[in-house]
């Protein structure tokens, strides 16, 4: 873990400088609040005196306008640290977007927010990254994807993501060899758009669950095939689609049966971007691409540290 010397290069350490006063020294707690306070008054334009007066309420801190200024600059340079930091072994990891209104060029555009987890030897979860762009196109992806590699993401082996196209085609080319399983409810989602009748919809719905929820990888094979068979005259686009589609989402029966459940969906890192959106709703419209990957950041860094102080996530 990296120190706080490390973090802070020109301060010889956090504790020993004129950043923080001691209080902080009694928890982590105030420390965080105040780096997302910090982030969320940099999106909303707040003056350093004001941000001073916010502190105070926030951590019951007394700080002057300089101090907030100077803090502001070691938030940059801390976050900075934490999304170029050494990975290491993640056997599992999964990807996802979303996206935030950003104002660019003078206009109002959607921004694809890019977030990976992992899941380490010891079975503990962590976010390696976090990325801000124009669009979720494959190049976007690609460059996200050979970062985490370039600092040192390793031993994976099971990707969990949903099927979008500019994800899949980067994930081939920095994982190629690597098992992708597709994320079961978004399948379920995508399945509802090959379904000739309104009526049919639930009925679809839970044939596809019991392929998904099968005890085996030989059962949840002979249900589709079932499925299939079922459907390839009243509704053969469903058939062949769930034909050529649905396998993708059994990969995760090559793992140990206590990890499936686990892995069967993205809808962990679901609940995470559903945390960084409660956090970035204060904003509502980013003045640019930077101020949103630094929120996004803030939190996301106290999500990952709250995980590492957590429960083992998977026995490995």
């Amino acid at each position: 873990m990296e120190s706080e010397r490390d973090i802070y290069p020109d301060t010889g350490g956090t504790r020993d400088s004129q950043f923080y006063p001691s209080v902080l020294e009694k928890g982590m707690r105030c420390e965080r609040a105040l780096r997302l306070a910090l982030a969320e008054a940099y999106v909303q334009g707040v003056s350093t005196r004001k941000m001073a007066k916010v502190t105070e309420e926030l951590c019951g801190l007394s700080l002057s306008s300089t101090q907030v200024s100077r803090a502001a600059k070691l938030l940059d340079e801390e976050l900075d640290h934490w999304r170029k930091r050494e990975l290491g072994n993640y056997p599992y990891l999964y990807l996802d977007a979303r996206y935030e209104k950003v104002r660019h060029g003078g206009s109002v555009v959607d921004c694809a927010v890019l977030v990976a987890m992992g899941v380490n030897d010891s079975g503990k979860r962590d976010i390696l990254g976090c990325s801000v762009s124009l669009s979720e196109a494959e190049v976007h992806w690609r460059e996200f994807l050979q970062s985490l590699v370039q600092r040192g993401l390793r031993g994976i082996t099971l990707i969990v993501s949903d099927a979008h196209e500019g994800l899949r085609s980067a994930r081939k080319a920095v994982f190629g060899a690597t098992p992708w399983q597709r994320c079961q409810f978004h399948l379920q989602q995508n399945a509802l758009a090959y379904v000739p009748r309104q009526d049919m919809k639930q009925s679809i719905a839970g044939e596809l669950k019991a392929v998904f929820n099968a005890p085996n990888a030989h059962e949840a094979r002979r249900l589709l095939d079932a499925f299939v068979g079922r459907h390839e005259k009243a509704a053969p686009k469903l058939a062949k689609w769930a034909e050529e589609n649905v396998p993708e989402g059994l990969v995760v029966y090559q793992l140990p049966e206590a990890h499936q459940r686990r892995l069967r969906t993205s809808n962990p890192l679901e609940r995470v971007n559903r945390e960084l959106k409660r956090r970035t709703r204060v904003a509502t419209l980013f003045p640019n691409e930077e101020s949103c990957l630094r929120l996004i950041s803030a939190v996301a860094m106290e999500i990952a540290e709250e995980w590492q102080t957590g429960k083992t996530y998977l026995t490995m």
